[in-house]
Protein backbone atom coordinates (compact mmCIF):
# COMPACT_ATOMS: atom_id res chain seq x y z
CA UNK A 1 0.00 0.00 0.00
CA UNK A 2 1.30 3.46 -0.87
CA UNK A 3 1.89 5.90 1.94
CA UNK A 4 -0.13 9.06 2.44
CA UNK A 5 1.64 12.14 1.11
CA UNK A 6 2.56 14.91 3.54
CA UNK A 7 0.02 17.73 3.78
CA UNK A 8 2.39 20.15 2.04
CA UNK A 9 3.13 17.66 -0.76
CA UNK A 10 -0.41 17.29 -2.13
CA UNK A 11 -0.46 17.88 -5.88
CA UNK A 12 -3.73 16.40 -7.19
CA UNK A 13 -7.13 17.00 -5.60
CA UNK A 14 -10.29 15.17 -6.61
CA UNK A 15 -13.57 17.03 -6.15
CA UNK A 16 -16.65 14.80 -6.23
CA UNK A 17 -19.76 16.91 -6.64
CA UNK A 18 -19.50 20.20 -8.49
CA UNK A 19 -22.43 22.31 -7.39
CA UNK A 20 -22.14 25.60 -5.53
CA UNK A 21 -19.99 24.19 -2.71
CA UNK A 22 -18.06 21.63 -4.75
CA UNK A 23 -17.47 24.15 -7.52
CA UNK A 24 -16.26 26.67 -4.95
CA UNK A 25 -13.77 24.10 -3.66
CA UNK A 26 -12.60 23.48 -7.25
CA UNK A 27 -11.97 27.20 -7.78
CA UNK A 28 -10.08 27.48 -4.49
CA UNK A 29 -7.89 24.43 -5.11
CA UNK A 30 -7.06 25.70 -8.61
CA UNK A 31 -6.14 29.11 -7.18
CA UNK A 32 -3.79 27.41 -4.71
CA UNK A 33 -1.93 25.80 -7.63
CA UNK A 34 -3.32 22.26 -7.53
CA UNK A 35 -4.30 19.99 -10.37
CA UNK A 36 -8.01 19.31 -9.88
CA UNK A 37 -10.00 16.40 -11.23
CA UNK A 38 -13.73 16.85 -10.78
CA UNK A 39 -16.70 14.60 -11.29
CA UNK A 40 -20.42 15.24 -11.07
CA UNK A 41 -23.10 13.02 -12.64
CA UNK A 42 -25.57 15.85 -13.24
CA UNK A 43 -26.35 16.84 -16.83
CA UNK A 44 -24.31 19.81 -18.06
CA UNK A 45 -22.28 19.71 -14.84
CA UNK A 46 -19.02 20.57 -16.61
CA UNK A 47 -20.38 23.74 -18.21
CA UNK A 48 -21.81 24.95 -14.91
CA UNK A 49 -18.58 24.14 -13.08
CA UNK A 50 -16.39 25.99 -15.55
CA UNK A 51 -18.76 28.95 -15.42
CA UNK A 52 -18.52 29.01 -11.61
CA UNK A 53 -14.71 28.86 -11.73
CA UNK A 54 -14.60 31.68 -14.29
CA UNK A 55 -16.89 33.80 -12.10
CA UNK A 56 -14.73 33.21 -9.03
CA UNK A 57 -11.37 33.73 -10.73
CA UNK A 58 -11.27 37.57 -10.67
CA UNK A 59 -11.74 37.66 -6.88
CA UNK A 60 -9.18 34.89 -6.41
CA UNK A 61 -6.74 36.73 -8.66
CA UNK A 62 -7.18 39.90 -6.63
CA UNK A 63 -6.44 37.99 -3.44
CA UNK A 64 -3.33 36.47 -5.00
CA UNK A 65 -2.83 33.22 -6.87
CA UNK A 66 -0.30 30.58 -5.92
CA UNK A 67 2.56 29.90 -8.34
CA UNK A 68 1.32 27.77 -11.23
CA UNK A 69 -2.35 28.45 -10.52
CA UNK A 70 -4.45 28.12 -13.66
CA UNK A 71 -7.97 27.20 -14.69
CA UNK A 72 -6.32 24.97 -17.29
CA UNK A 73 -5.36 22.56 -14.51
CA UNK A 74 -8.99 21.48 -14.18
CA UNK A 75 -10.08 18.20 -15.73
CA UNK A 76 -13.67 17.00 -15.56
CA UNK A 77 -13.51 13.22 -15.41
CA UNK A 78 -15.96 10.94 -17.21
CA UNK A 79 -16.60 8.85 -14.10
CA UNK A 80 -15.85 8.63 -10.39
CA UNK A 81 -13.00 6.12 -10.76
CA UNK A 82 -11.14 8.36 -13.20
CA UNK A 83 -11.56 11.38 -10.94
CA UNK A 84 -10.05 9.75 -7.85
CA UNK A 85 -7.51 7.36 -9.42
CA UNK A 86 -4.45 9.54 -8.84
CA UNK A 87 -5.76 11.90 -6.18
CA UNK A 88 -3.75 12.79 -3.09
CA UNK A 89 -6.95 13.84 -1.32
CA UNK A 90 -10.67 13.74 -2.15
CA UNK A 91 -13.23 16.42 -1.29
CA UNK A 92 -16.83 15.19 -1.53
CA UNK A 93 -19.57 17.83 -1.90
CA UNK A 94 -22.78 16.00 -2.80
CA UNK A 95 -26.26 17.30 -1.83
CA UNK A 96 -27.32 16.99 1.83
CA UNK A 97 -29.18 13.69 1.57
CA UNK A 98 -28.03 11.06 4.04
CA UNK A 99 -28.66 8.01 1.84
CA UNK A 100 -26.84 9.68 -1.04
CA UNK A 101 -23.92 10.64 1.18
CA UNK A 102 -23.64 7.08 2.49
CA UNK A 103 -23.66 5.43 -0.92
CA UNK A 104 -21.38 8.00 -2.52
CA UNK A 105 -18.78 7.89 0.26
CA UNK A 106 -18.83 4.09 0.03
CA UNK A 107 -18.26 4.34 -3.73
CA UNK A 108 -15.40 6.83 -3.27
CA UNK A 109 -13.95 4.58 -0.58
CA UNK A 110 -14.05 1.57 -2.92
CA UNK A 111 -12.49 3.46 -5.85
CA UNK A 112 -9.74 5.31 -3.97
CA UNK A 113 -6.43 3.91 -2.68
CA UNK A 114 -6.67 3.30 1.06
CA UNK A 115 -3.97 5.81 2.00
CA UNK A 116 -5.93 8.74 0.52
CA UNK A 117 -7.99 10.91 2.87
CA UNK A 118 -11.63 11.41 1.86
CA UNK A 119 -13.20 14.59 3.24
CA UNK A 120 -16.89 15.51 3.15
CA UNK A 121 -18.31 19.02 2.83
CA UNK A 122 -21.48 18.05 4.69
CA UNK A 123 -23.04 20.94 6.57
CA UNK A 124 -24.92 18.88 9.14
CA UNK A 125 -24.35 15.13 9.10
CA UNK A 126 -21.72 13.50 11.26
CA UNK A 127 -19.20 11.15 9.67
CA UNK A 128 -20.29 8.38 12.04
CA UNK A 129 -23.71 8.26 10.39
CA UNK A 130 -22.38 8.81 6.85
CA UNK A 131 -19.58 6.20 6.85
CA UNK A 132 -21.71 3.16 7.69
CA UNK A 133 -21.36 1.59 4.22
CA UNK A 134 -17.65 2.36 3.74
CA UNK A 135 -15.08 -0.43 3.78
CA UNK A 136 -12.32 1.75 5.30
CA UNK A 137 -14.11 4.40 7.37
CA UNK A 138 -10.92 5.23 9.26
CA UNK A 139 -9.84 7.64 6.47
CA UNK A 140 -13.20 9.44 6.12
CA UNK A 141 -13.50 12.85 7.79
CA UNK A 142 -15.74 15.93 7.70
CA UNK A 143 -14.22 19.13 6.30
CA UNK A 144 -17.15 21.55 6.37
CA UNK A 145 -16.56 24.83 4.46
CA UNK A 146 -18.66 27.97 4.21
CA UNK A 147 -20.14 29.49 1.10
CA UNK A 148 -18.37 30.61 -0.97
CA UNK A 149 -15.53 28.20 -0.15
CA UNK A 150 -13.13 30.11 -2.39
CA UNK A 151 -13.44 33.25 -0.21
CA UNK A 152 -14.61 32.28 3.30
CA UNK A 153 -11.59 30.96 5.25
CA UNK A 154 -13.36 28.76 7.82
CA UNK A 155 -13.41 24.97 7.61
CA UNK A 156 -14.66 22.79 10.49
CA UNK A 157 -12.86 19.44 10.69
CA UNK A 158 -14.19 16.52 12.74
CA UNK A 159 -13.92 12.78 12.51
CA UNK A 160 -16.47 10.08 13.16
CA UNK A 161 -16.27 7.28 15.68
CA UNK A 162 -14.14 5.21 13.29
CA UNK A 163 -12.03 8.04 11.86
CA UNK A 164 -8.35 7.65 12.72
CA UNK A 165 -6.87 10.50 14.77
CA UNK A 166 -4.02 10.95 12.29
CA UNK A 167 -6.55 11.50 9.50
CA UNK A 168 -8.11 14.40 11.40
CA UNK A 169 -4.64 15.83 12.10
CA UNK A 170 -3.57 15.41 8.46
CA UNK A 171 -6.74 17.06 7.12
CA UNK A 172 -6.41 20.06 9.42
CA UNK A 173 -2.72 20.46 8.51
CA UNK A 174 -3.46 20.27 4.78
CA UNK A 175 -6.22 22.86 4.98
CA UNK A 176 -4.08 25.23 7.04
CA UNK A 177 -1.25 24.79 4.55
CA UNK A 178 -3.49 25.99 1.73
CA UNK A 179 -4.67 29.05 3.66
CA UNK A 180 -7.83 27.94 5.44
CA UNK A 181 -8.79 28.84 9.01
CA UNK A 182 -9.45 25.47 10.63
CA UNK A 183 -11.48 24.53 13.68
CA UNK A 184 -10.62 20.97 14.70
CA UNK A 185 -13.59 19.80 16.75
CA UNK A 186 -13.12 17.42 19.67
CA UNK A 187 -16.40 15.61 19.06
CA UNK A 188 -19.28 15.36 16.63
CA UNK A 189 -22.33 17.55 17.13
CA UNK A 190 -25.14 17.95 14.56
CA UNK A 191 -24.55 21.07 12.49
CA UNK A 192 -21.05 21.50 13.93
CA UNK A 193 -20.31 24.89 15.53
CA UNK A 194 -20.92 27.77 13.13
CA UNK A 195 -24.11 26.37 11.62
CA UNK A 196 -25.63 25.85 15.07
CA UNK A 197 -24.91 29.48 15.92
CA UNK A 198 -26.29 30.66 12.58
CA UNK A 199 -29.38 28.52 13.09
CA UNK A 200 -30.09 30.02 16.51
CA UNK A 201 -29.99 33.53 15.05
CA UNK A 202 -32.03 32.45 12.03
CA UNK A 203 -34.78 30.88 14.14
CA UNK A 204 -35.09 33.95 16.34
CA UNK A 205 -35.27 36.15 13.24
CA UNK A 206 -38.10 34.05 11.82
CA UNK A 207 -39.98 34.27 15.13
CA UNK A 208 -39.75 38.08 15.06
CA UNK A 209 -40.92 38.30 11.44
CA UNK A 210 -43.79 35.88 12.10
CA UNK A 211 -44.91 37.86 15.15
CA UNK A 212 -44.66 41.22 13.43
CA UNK A 213 -41.92 42.30 15.85
CA UNK A 214 -39.34 43.19 13.18
CA UNK A 215 -39.08 43.39 9.41
CA UNK A 216 -36.54 41.51 7.30
CA UNK A 217 -34.73 44.78 6.60
CA UNK A 218 -34.58 45.67 10.29
CA UNK A 219 -33.20 42.26 11.19
CA UNK A 220 -30.45 42.42 8.58
CA UNK A 221 -29.48 45.97 9.54
CA UNK A 222 -29.39 44.99 13.21
CA UNK A 223 -26.54 42.59 12.41
CA UNK A 224 -24.67 44.27 9.54
CA UNK A 225 -24.58 47.66 11.31
CA UNK A 226 -24.38 46.26 14.85
CA UNK A 227 -22.78 43.14 16.35
CA UNK A 228 -21.82 41.71 12.97
CA UNK A 229 -19.14 44.38 12.65
CA UNK A 230 -17.54 43.30 15.92
CA UNK A 231 -17.96 39.59 15.24
CA UNK A 232 -15.79 39.99 12.13
CA UNK A 233 -12.68 40.07 14.29
CA UNK A 234 -13.49 39.26 17.95
CA UNK A 235 -16.46 36.90 17.79
CA UNK A 236 -19.30 36.78 20.31
CA UNK A 237 -17.23 35.53 23.25
CA UNK A 238 -14.52 38.21 23.23
CA UNK A 239 -17.18 40.81 22.42
CA UNK A 240 -18.92 39.98 25.70
CA UNK A 241 -15.53 39.77 27.44
CA UNK A 242 -15.10 43.47 26.61
CA UNK A 243 -18.65 44.20 27.81
CA UNK A 244 -17.40 43.44 31.32
CA UNK A 245 -14.92 46.31 31.20
CA UNK A 246 -11.63 45.78 33.05
CA UNK A 247 -13.19 42.82 34.85
CA UNK A 248 -13.71 41.03 31.55
CA UNK A 249 -15.92 37.99 31.14
CA UNK A 250 -16.01 37.21 34.88
CA UNK A 251 -17.62 40.57 35.65
CA UNK A 252 -19.86 40.33 32.63
CA UNK A 253 -21.25 36.96 33.73
CA UNK A 254 -21.65 38.02 37.35
CA UNK A 255 -23.33 41.29 36.40
CA UNK A 256 -25.45 40.20 33.42
CA UNK A 257 -25.78 36.49 34.18
CA UNK A 258 -29.29 36.83 35.62
CA UNK A 259 -30.46 38.28 32.29
CA UNK A 260 -29.97 34.83 30.74
CA UNK A 261 -33.34 34.01 32.26
CA UNK A 262 -35.01 37.02 30.65
CA UNK A 263 -37.42 36.01 27.87
CA UNK A 264 -35.45 37.82 25.15
CA UNK A 265 -35.32 34.81 22.85
CA UNK A 266 -37.41 31.72 22.20
CA UNK A 267 -34.43 29.53 23.05
CA UNK A 268 -34.05 28.02 26.49
CA UNK A 269 -30.94 29.33 28.26
CA UNK A 270 -28.50 26.92 29.89
CA UNK A 271 -28.12 27.15 33.65
CA UNK A 272 -25.17 29.37 34.50
CA UNK A 273 -23.51 26.89 36.82
CA UNK A 274 -20.13 27.60 38.45
CA UNK A 275 -18.57 25.04 36.10
CA UNK A 276 -19.99 26.76 33.00
CA UNK A 277 -18.93 30.17 34.31
CA UNK A 278 -15.39 28.92 34.88
CA UNK A 279 -15.14 27.37 31.41
CA UNK A 280 -16.28 30.59 29.73
CA UNK A 281 -14.04 32.84 31.81
CA UNK A 282 -11.04 30.56 31.33
CA UNK A 283 -11.75 30.27 27.59
CA UNK A 284 -11.76 34.04 27.16
CA UNK A 285 -8.51 34.33 29.10
CA UNK A 286 -6.92 31.68 26.89
CA UNK A 287 -8.13 33.36 23.70
CA UNK A 288 -7.03 36.81 24.82
CA UNK A 289 -3.60 35.49 25.75
CA UNK A 290 -1.24 38.31 26.66
CA UNK A 291 -3.72 40.95 25.46
CA UNK A 292 -5.37 42.91 28.26
CA UNK A 293 -8.90 44.28 28.00
CA UNK A 294 -7.39 47.66 27.13
CA UNK A 295 -5.30 46.01 24.39
CA UNK A 296 -8.38 44.29 23.00
CA UNK A 297 -10.36 47.55 23.05
CA UNK A 298 -7.63 49.27 21.01
CA UNK A 299 -7.51 46.30 18.64
CA UNK A 300 -11.28 46.35 18.27
CA UNK A 301 -11.44 50.08 17.62
CA UNK A 302 -8.71 49.99 14.98
CA UNK A 303 -10.37 47.07 13.24
CA UNK A 304 -13.79 48.73 13.36
CA UNK A 305 -12.44 51.91 11.78
CA UNK A 306 -10.79 49.89 9.01
CA UNK A 307 -13.93 47.83 8.45
CA UNK A 308 -16.23 50.85 8.39
CA UNK A 309 -13.99 52.49 5.80
CA UNK A 310 -14.06 49.37 3.63
CA UNK A 311 -17.85 49.23 3.87
CA UNK A 312 -18.17 52.93 3.06
CA UNK A 313 -19.89 53.74 6.35
CA UNK A 314 -17.51 56.49 7.42
CA UNK A 315 -18.77 59.95 6.53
Amino acid sequence: MSERVAPDQVRIVACVGAGVIGGGWVAYFLARGFTVRAWDPAPAAEARLRGLVDAAWPALTELGLAPGASVDRLTVAPDLAAAVAEADVVQESAPEQLDLKRSLLAAIDAATPEHVVVASSTSGFGMTEMAVEARTPHRLVVAHPFNPPYLIPLVEVVGGEKTAADVVTWTAAFLRHIGKSVITMDREVPGFIANRLQEALWREALHMVANGEATVEQIDASITDGPGLRWAFHGPMLTFHLAGGPGGMARMLDHFGPSLLSPWTRLAAPELTPALRERVVRGCADEAGSRSVADLVRERDRALVDLLRVLGKVH
